[in-house]
């Protein structure tokens, strides 16, 4: 029925595009209708959790004296204690909102990030946290430059380091203006400004110690909400799996037909404005086609297969590798694990990080399913625009959802604990840009590493208000833009430019000052270049004619990592220099510190 319906209305709507002029197709568009009730319980428990978050950090600014404790809370973290800060970290605002949301757009395929986050885990466990925390002493920059010289390749880092912690910035500041704009209804602007002044206070008073405590607390939280959030859904399809996907693909299907009835009808009312020549004909037409294309696009949507997110397979390729190596590169993680005492924590901390992320991500898979089910047909209309959209965009499903199997009270203790999630990952960033100024510039290269730690601290906190400044600057800035593509151009860039660096400096003998700076920087501006290029910005951003981009992909990962990777390789394979011969054969004594941890960076006292 469906097939024979589209083939008409695609016959009708060709017709009558050809028949009127070319402005009739922006006769549509327009301002869409908001409704915004004020949330109590929302802002109630947000209040609260704000009020306990700080006084964390009245507590730990009284416990952080020296830079160690400032930049990794003293060392004195456990290894179960930083596996929930880390699985804080990286449950971000994307995490919960956006594959959630991507599961209860696409189905099945929204599982692509999830799966490309957690497999980079195995990665850390095997590869990096036990050397890193070995090797490191507060930044990823003190690994990467351990043998080599210092001046450049921190300069490079701490670049790397700052692109990666502005994309990611911009993407959460958005997040959180946009959420309390639409469950608060506060003014986006004041709601990022608020953003911004909390981050600054958490980082500057608090440093790392507030951080991973509100981290800790913040994953607590949001894993307790979402199990509520599961169990709730899986109730309302008796426990079943099986019923769970049926009733999905029966909502979608039912989705599906309406359209295409909706979309014959617009086609016949628009044919008939033609015809009889009225007044409203293009703004007929432009409906018509609307209808249509919505039609099309709903009939070939099947939620339990793959390919409806990313069809072409070196997109899929690519994003998997950002998505896997990009995790080991990404700074405000890497910092994590020099929070704990030794390398055996560093191990635990990754292994419980790891429960928990999988955990997560198994919730947000049946979120997004019962989003479909719950959301949809007559029960899900509260919760829609009059267009059909769901209030606040499709990032709204899971809060959205909350208030299905909760209710209010539900609602507003999801709503305090999504805006707690971006206002801790903001702070984790923060604090990694401010270190990556302050320890890897300030300290070790303007200051040759002659730097008292009173002066590094009071340059970190300048730093931290600084970054806390431009995040609300850029956050205002790109309230219209789609910042989708920036998460991920920061998981390509900290693939691309940070891991290979990384990885070579820990694992490969051969690896040079000037192979490992011309390399990493050839990654980082390849990434930057290419997504620039390429349809995400070139098109979906700068509002080019879709075909004019120069670059085919929407991710980049696959070409600028390997070309990253090469780069350093060459160079440092052609430098025969001196000082690269005395690179190499510093190689041994740093595997063998790497391997068993003897010279490496104690704790000082436990908190």
């Amino acid at each position: 029925m469906i097939k024979s319906t589209l083939q008409r209305l695609s016959i009708t709507s060709l017709m009558l595009a050809t028949s009127l002029p070319t402005w009739a197709a922006g006769a549509i568009e327009g301002a869409v209708e908001k409704r915004h009730d004020l949330n109590i319980p929302a802002i109630v428990m947000f209040l609260i959790f704000v009020a306990f978050t700080l006084g964390i950090t009245y507590w730990a600014a009284r416990r952080t004296k020296s830079a160690k404790d400032f930049y990794a809370a003293g060392g004195g973290i456990s290894g179960f204690q930083n596996g929930l800060a880390i699985a804080g970290d990286y449950m971000s605002a994307a995490s919960f909102l956006g594959i959630s949301a991507m599961v209860f757009g696409v189905g099945y395929d929204g599982l692509i990030y999830s799966i490309g986050f957690l497999v980079g885990w195995p990665l850390i466990t095997f590869l990096i946290a036990e050397r890193l925390r070995n090797l490191g002493k507060y930044t990823f920059a003190d690994v990467a430059s351990y043998r080599l010289a210092q001046t450049p390749v921190r300069i490079f880092a701490a670049t790397g380091t700052l692109v990666v912690v502005a994309l990611y910035l911009i993407a959460q500041m958005v997040g959180a203006g946009k959420l309390i704009q639409v469950l608060f209804g506060m003014d986006y602007t004041y709601a990022v400004i608020l953003v911004g002044i909390l981050m600054i206070m958490y980082v500057t008073f608090g440093g790392m110690l507030a951080t991973t405590w509100v981290q800790i607390i913040k994953a607590i939280l949001l894993l307790s909400g979402a199990t509520f959030m599961a169990f709730m859904v899986m109730k309302h399809v008796g426990f079943s799996f099986e019923t769970l996907f049926q009733q999905a693909v029966a909502v979608k299907h039912a989705g599906a037909e309406a359209l295409a009835l909706k979309a014959n009808v617009a086609a016949e009312a628009a044919a008939a404005a033609v015809s009889s020549n009225a007044p409203n004909a293009s703004a007929a037409v432009a409906s018509a086609a609307a209808a249509s294309k919505a039609a099309v696009a709903a009939a070939k949507a099947n939620i339990m297969a793959p390919g409806g997110l990313v069809s072409n397979p070196i997109d899929a390729i690519s994003l998997g590798m950002a998505l896997m190596f990009g995790t080991a590169g990404l700074p405000h993680i890497l910092m994590r694990f020099f929070t704990v005492s030794n390398a055996k924590e560093a191990r635990k901390s990754v292994f419980f990080a790891t429960g928990f992320i999988g955990y997560f991500y198994i919730l947000t898979f049946i979120i997004g399913f019962g989003a479909i089910v719950l959301l949809s047909g007559e029960a899900g209309m509260k919760f829609k625009e009059v267009s059909g959209a769901l209030i606040g965009g499709s990032n709204m499903a899971a809060i959205h959802l909350s208030d299905a199997v909760g209710g209010d009270l539900f609602l507003g203790f999801i709503s305090a604990v999504a805006f707690a999630t971006i206002l801790a990952v903001v702070a984790g960033l923060t604090l990694s840009g401010a270190s990556a100024v302050s320890h890897d510039i300030y300290a070790s290269v303007i200051k040759k590493g002659k730097a008292n730690e009173a002066d590094e601290i009071r340059v970190s906190k300048m730093t931290t208000i600084a970054l806390g400044v431009l995040a609300m600057f850029l956050g205002i800035a790109f309230e219209k833009q789609n910042i989708a593509f920036m998460v991920g151009l920061a998981f390509s860039i900290a693939a691309s430019a940070n891991f290979p660096v990384l990885f070579l400096s820990m694992f490969w003998k051969g690896l040079t000052t000037r192979g490992a700076v011309i390399g990493g920087f050839v990654g980082l501006i390849s990434a930057l270049a290419l997504i620039i290029l390429g349809p995400s910005v070139w098109v979906e951003v700068l509002g080019h004619e879709k075909g004019s981009e120069w670059f085919p992909y929407k991710n980049p990962t696959i070409f600028s990592m390997t070309l990253a990777f090469i780069t350093i390789w060459l160079v440092s394979v052609l430098d025969t220099s001196k000082q690269a011969a005395e690179e190499r054969a510093k190689f041994l004594p740093q595997f063998i510190r790497s391997m068993t941890g003897i010279g490496a960076e104690g704790a000082t006292d436990k908190h």
